[in-house]
């Protein structure tokens, strides 16, 4: 599994702590196996129920997602220098740990995905917290897939979770009508 894993995230090599690295592919090891969804699925299934006949994949999503955090505060670092200080490797492993939960939320029925009955009660931001507790994921990193979507909107968000936050949602208002 762990190879189907790298080869759905190749950006997980962008993580430098090789700890750290290990425990993000430990989370999405464990939410395949959990999940009725396979890791083929990812590659088709639309990213998101909330927009009509999504045609963008949830692969597709997740990966631009993951690359727009890194470029935003690539051009951050860049332009502010020492006025702002980002984790880089709790920003890629916060962006690429956001739905995770996701896997446990969705469920394929009839050849359509769907919401689970977990997920009707639990959302992938607190069903991804779990997952990434389980696995000793750094509460920094936890916070950003806390933080990403309209949970974390009466909080305070790092750096890091802004960051990842539009990312996400830079990758996703575009496509709902």
């Amino acid at each position: 599994m762990r190879e189907k894993v790298i080869e759905l995230w190749p950006e997980i090599n962008w993580i430098e702590n090789d700890d750290l690295q290990e425990k993000v592919i430990d989370c999405w090891e464990y939410a395949i196996e959990k999940s009725a969804i396979s890791p083929d699925d990812l590659r088709t299934i639309p990213f998101s129920l909330l927009i009509e006949d999504c045609k963008i994949s949830f692969m597709n999503h997740k990966r631009t997602c993951v690359q727009l955090a890194v470029e935003m505060a690539r051009i951050m670092q860049n332009n502010f220098g020492d006025e702002i200080e980002i984790g880089m490797d709790t920003l890629i492993a916060g962006a690429i740990l956001i739905d995770v939960g996701k896997l446990l939320e969705y469920v394929i029925v009839d050849g359509k995905l769907t919401t689970s009955i977990a997920g009707k009660f639990v959302r992938h931001p607190f069903s991804g917290v779990a997952i990434a507790d389980r696995f000793g994921i750094p509460a920094e990193v936890q916070h950003i897939i806390a933080s990403h979507s309209k949970e974390g909107d009466l909080g305070k968000r790092t750096v890091e979770s802004i960051i990842v936050h539009h990312a996400d949602f830079v990758s996703f208002e575009p496509f709902r009508k």
